[in-house]
This record gives structure tokens, C-alpha cells and sequence, in this order.
């Protein structure tokens, strides 16, 4: 490649990326003045961004005419090109002394940096009326006269805040104009080297003020793009040296079959390794530049924490803590909404981002809903489509986390409700089944006293006594369990008064092991059995017969603990199979206890008959071993 058409490629390459970058920095600061952000004191504002843009726009068209061979342009467009760039120094000299601390008023040094490009100017546009060539005069005026701005600026600066970055900002500026002298307009006689300083001077300003204020922005849109591209340019260039040269400079006839070959190969070498270097170079900018954490960890270390909080405030705590980590911000906090979030009508999850801050709605499937508020983002940071991503997909991390919790919530208050709701019915059927046991057993008791008044009047009134202690005894139990010395206490008032009613015909055994006594039983679980047992087995038979009640513990095979087996037996006259399932049907007594085993003990409660014509009828209850202690817990 010959000096010319390098010198042509290098102007082709430096003025797209000023108009790229001054492009891009206009644009920001356009899009932050409609925001309502404040340009920093030391900031560039809008007309030096559309300067720069005009400057390198103007000279693309210009040189890319003259270097391509397309004809010369009117001297106008360069006299405009160079004219926005003599302003260039001025429009920063002024906004490098505009700042908050100062008082509104007349600025001499920028005043002085207005007048010294406007004259500049001024002699451009007369040499070109002249028909001459560029006014070398209007250069040197400015070269010399921003050399003094830059002085002055300095002494000035000295105490003010950001100074070194004004006073940067300044001599790059004012180097971008000086620079013009190392070239001349017709590039044929210059080298690539010279006409990349000399031309090209203004793209170290614009980097330098996109790095100090929109660092984030210019790796992300700019810098990682061109460090790709400079790596696979340096990657083509290794292999045309090392591959593609060496060929050629071998035997003509051979160059047929083994260049395009080689060239062939190399372009899908070429291809294949661009991805690979694309993410090589977004992570070095990433992690080196930028100092940004690794997105992808950031988010599996946020479902990973989400996983263990058991409240919507500590989920969404914690997820505002590791964003404000990862985003360099200064504040980092949720608030709560009743539905919506002004502004975010319309979709179920959104974002709304500004230059240095945003608010995301976590999508929930219930209100209230909640805001994520991102502000204060630091180093110059701009929140860019890494970082939304990040922010939308923490949203719906914690988003997913509440709706799980407020589901388990739910799920929890409604098995609390429905336990309440089947204990306050087992309760009312308990106070039910007990209602209905009270009656049967006082009708039962009445019959035997006033068959005693017409039978045996001189025992009617002892009897009635009994019957008014034993009812009183019966009515004043409250309590779920009893023990089971009360429960025989309250069978040997029963049978005294069927004694009384029966004398020698009715005959008691009983098998109670002391250390029995203090179990507790549902209160009447043995009084309707015995009851039972006289009225079907003894009361039939002239020789009346005897009824034996008995006690004992076996082992429990419903768990590791001990049951308790009561029996009652009878030497009556049996029952048939079909009677007793009638009987058991149609009575109170025994279908009240089948019940109230089964709403006290479930599956381990029991109840079991056994009858014969022969032998007579044993009935079992099988229940659970229970102490005072153990019961007073379970209640």
C-alpha cells in the first residue's frame, strides 16, 4: 500500500470515528438535557459536541473527495470545517468556567476565547473571497492566542474544583486547532503519520470528556466495538504477513490454486474467530476499565439469597443491597404500590431508566405492588442494556420470590383456618354427642327409680338419692377426658341403683389394677356399655346373671406407646348377628361412644362386640393410653 492511500485510509478511518464518538456525545448530552440532568460544571455542553461533529463531518466530505479522486469541493466547506473547529476551544473555555460557585456575570476569559475564533474565522472566510489558500495567518492567530487562554486558564483554575479536569479538557481543545500546522491541505506530500496528528487531533478531547462523563457509554457502545474490530484488523494483518506475502513472493503460476486458497481460509478463520474476540475484549473492558462485576454471578448469587428469605421486605432488602453493589449506586431502595406505577401503565413489568437512575416494577400476580428505585449511580456511570437486563431480571427474581411467599402465606393461614374449622366441628359434635349421651342416661335412670317406687317404696327414696348424686356428677363434667377411677366411680353409683332394683339377680366382677386408675377415658365411655348389660343380658332372664368389667395395657401397634383395653362382659342370653346391627343402629348408647372414639382417637380408637346365645356378650373398647400430663398438652 502506497503513502497516498494510506494517508487516504487513515482520513477515512479518523473523521467516521469523530463523527461517531462526537455523534454519540451529542446525543447523550441532548438526551440528558431533555431529562432534566444538570451538565457538570467541568461538562461539555451541547454546541461543542455539534462543533466537533461539524468539524469531522465537513472534513470526511472534503478530503474523502480530494484523497478519492472525486474532484475538489467549493472552498467553502473547508473554511466551514476549519471555522467549527477554531470555535471548538471556545465553546470549552466557556463552559469550563461556568460554574456553580461563580456569580452570574461577564466571563473576560471566555469573552476572549469567543472573540479569538470568531477573528479566526473572519480570515478563513476572506481567504477564501481571495481565492487563496487556508489562512496560515488565521491558524498562528489561533495557535498563539489559545496558547495564552491556556495560561490564563491555568492560574485562574488553581483553586477550583475540577480543575485538572477543565484544565485537561482546555489544552486538548486548544491542541486539536495548533495541530493544523503540522499539515497542509493537499495531502499527497505528507505522511500518514503527520496527517493523522495534524487532521485528527480532536478525537483525544472527545475521548478524554466521554471517559470522564460517560465512561459506561463509551465502552459499551463504542470502545468494545473498536477494540474488536482494531484485534481482528491486527489478526487479518498476522496472517496476510505470515501466510498470504510469503506466497506471493513465490512462483507466479502457483498463485492460482494457492492464494485464493489461503485467502479463502483465512476469511473464514477470520469469521469464525470474531465472536471470540468480541467476548474476550467485552469482558477485558468490562472487568479492567470499568471494574464491573460479572453480571451472570450477580444474578445466580440473587436467586441463590432469595431462596432463603422467608418475607417479602427481606427479599426485596436483599436484592437492593446486591444492585446497589453491582451498579456502583448510591441509593438502592424499594417502595410499595398500590397497583400501578405512574408511568408504567399498561404492561404487567417495565422499566423506566434516566441517565443516573430508574425505577423497575417487580411483577407480581397481587397487589400491593412493589418499585425498585436506582439514583446516584457513581463514576459516571449510565445505566446501559447490561445493566437493565440485570435490573428486569432481578425484578423478576424477587418478583417470583414474593408470589411464592404470599402463596405459602396463604397456604399456611388457610390449613391454620381449616384446622380451626374441623376442631370447632369435632368440639360441637363432641358437645353434641355428650348432649344427646345426658338424656339417654337420666330417661334410663328415672325408669329404675319409679319402677322402685311401685316395687320397693322403702328403697325408693335411698335410690333417688343416689340418682340425684350420680346426675350431679354427670351434668358437672366439662372437661374432655376423665380419669379411670372417675369413670368407675360414676359406674359403681349406676349399678348401686340397678343393685337396688335387681338385689341378688345382678351380680358385679371387677378386674382394675391400681396403677390403671389415673389413665384417662372420654368421660361415659362405660356407663352406656354397662347399661347396656343389664338392660339386653341380665334384665331378660329370671336367673338374672353377672357382669364383669376389666382392665388392662397391651402394647400399642399404632405406635411405640401402650393402649388400653376395657371390657365389659355379661352372662345374658347373647344377641344374633342381625339383631345386634339393628340394635347398634337404632340405639343411642353404643353408636354415641363408636363416636366419640372416633372423633377423640381416629383410626386407634375401637370398639368391638362379640355375642353368644351360649356365653353371652363381651364388648371391648380399644383406645390409647393417655396420662393427665400428655393429655393436657395434646388439649
Amino acid at each position: 500500500m502506497n503513502a497516498p492511500d494510506l494517508v487516504a485510509l487513515v482520513h477515512l478511518v479518523g473523521f467516521a470515528t469523530g463523527i461517531a464518538l462526537y455523534g454519540m456525545l451529542a446525543v447523550m448530552i441532548w438526551r440528558g438535557a431533555r431529562r432534566g440532568s444538570a451538565v457538570a460544571p467541568g461538562g461539555i455542553p451541547l454546541l461543542a459536541a455539534i462543533l466537533g461533529l461539524i468539524w469531522n463531518a465537513g472534513a470526511l466530505v472534503v478530503f474523502g473527495a480530494h484523497d478519492f479522486g472525486l474532484g475538489e469541493l467549493s472552498p467553502w466547506y473547508t473554511a466551514l470545517a476549519y471555522t467549527a473547529l477554531g470555535f471548538l476551544p471556545a465553546v470549552v473555555v466557556d463552559a469550563s468556567t461556568r460554574t456553580p460557585q461563580r456569580r452570574p456575570g461577564p466571563r473576560p476569559l471566555a469573552i476572549f476565547a469567543y472573540g479569538l475564533s470568531a477573528l479566526g474565522g473572519v480570515l478563513q472566510a476572506v481567504s477564501v473571497v481571495r481565492r487563496d489558500a487556508l489562512s496560515s495567518n488565521g491558524l498562528l492567530l489561533l495557535t498563539l492566542g489559545y496558547a495564552l487562554v491556556i495560561l490564563f486558564f491555568a492560574a485562574s483554575a488553581r483553586r477550583r474544583r475540577e480543575s485538572s479536569r477543565a484544565l485537561t479538557a482546555v489544552a486538548l481543545a486548544a491542541f486539536a486547532v495548533s495541530a493544523l500546522h503540522l499539515s497542509r491541505h493537499s495531502s499527497a506530500n505528507d505522511s500518514w503519520v503527520v496527517e493523522l496528528i495534524g487532521h485528527h487531533a480532536s478525537l483525544p478531547l472527545v475521548l478524554v470528556i466521554l471517559y470522564q462523563d460517560y465512561r459506561f457509554a463509551l465502552a459499551d457502545l463504542f470502545l468494545k466495538r473498536a477494540l474488536s474490530v482494531l484485534a481482528l484488523v491486527a489478526v487479518v494483518v498476522a496472517a496476510y504477513v505470515t501466510l498470504v506475502a510469503p506466497l506471493i513472493g513465490r512462483d507466479p503460476d502457483n498463485l492460482r490454486i494457492g492464494v485464493p486458497g489461503v485467502l479463502l481460509t483465512v476469511w473464514i478463520g477470520t469469521a469464525l474467530l470474531y465472536p471470540v474476540l468480541r467476548r474476550t475484549t467485552d469482558r477485558f473492558v468490562d472487568r479492567v476499565m470499568l471494574h464491573r462485576v460479572d453480571y451472570r454471578r450477580v444474578r445466580h448469587a440473587i436467586a441463590r439469597s432469595l431462596s432463603a428469605v422467608s418475607a417479602p421486605n427481606e427479599a426485596l432488602d436483599d436484592v437492593c443491597r446486591r444492585l446497589g453493589a453491582a451498579l456502583v449506586a448510591g441509593t438502592v431502595g424499594w417502595r410499595e404500590v398500590p397497583e400501578q406505577v405512574a408511568g408504567l401503565h399498561g404492561s404487567t413489568f417495565a422499566t423506566a431508566t434516566g441517565p443516573r437512575s430508574a425505577q423497575v416494577l417487580v411483577p407480581t400476580n397481587d397487589a400491593p405492588g412493589f418499585v425498585l428505585e436506582i439514583a446516584s449511580l457513581g463514576a459516571g456511570r449510565r445505566l446501559m442494556s447490561d445493566d437493565i437486563a440485570l435490573l428486569d431480571t432481578a425484578a423478576m427474581l424477587v418478583g417470583r420470590r414474593i408470589d411464592e411467599l404470599r402463596v405459602s402465606e396463604e397456604r399456611y393461614e388457610r390449613d391454620l383456618r381449616e384446622n380451626d374449622m374441623r376442631r370447632l366441628a369435632t368440639e360441637a359434635e363432641l358437645r353434641a354427642l355428650r348432649a344427646q349421651l345426658n338424656p339417654h342416661f337420666l330417661f334410663n335412670a328415672l325408669t329404675t327409680v319409679g319402677h322402685l317406687i311401685t316395687t320397693a317404696p322403702s328403697r325408693a327414696i335411698e335410690t333417688l338419692y343416689q340418682l340425684t348424686a350420680l346426675l350431679r356428677a354427670v351434668l358437672r363434667r366439662t372437661g374432655d377426658f376423665v380419669t379411670l377411677r372417675e369413670e368407675l366411680q360414676l359406674v359403681d353409683a349406676y349399678l348401686a341403683i340397678e343393685q337396688a332394683r335387681f338385689e341378688e339377680r345382678l351380680r358385679i366382677e371387677r378386674d382394675m389394677p391400681e396403677e390403671l386408675s389415673d389413665l384417662l377415658v372420654p368421660p361415659l365411655i362405660l356407663q352406656p356399655i354397662v347399661e347396656n348389660a343389664v338392660k339386653h343380658g341380665i334384665s331378660p332372664l329370671r336367673r338374672g346373671g353377672t357382669i364383669s368389667i376389666r382392665a388392662r395395657l397391651e402394647p400399642d401397634a399404632w405406635g411405640d406407646g401402650e393402649r388400653l383395653c376395657l371390657s365389659v362382659h355379661d352372662t345374658g342370653s347373647g344377641i344374633a348377628a342381625e339383631r345386634m346391627t339393628l340394635g347398634r343402629r337404632r340405639g343411642v348408647g353404643l353408636e354415641n361412644v363408636e363416636n366419640r372414639l372416633l372423633r377423640y382417637y381416629g383410626d386407634a380408637g375401637g370398639l368391638r362386640i362379640t355375642s353368644d346365645p351360649a356365653g353371652g356378650t363381651l364388648v371391648e373398647i380399644s383406645l390409647t393410653a393417655k396420662r393427665r400430663l400428655a393429655a393436657v398438652a395434646a388439649t
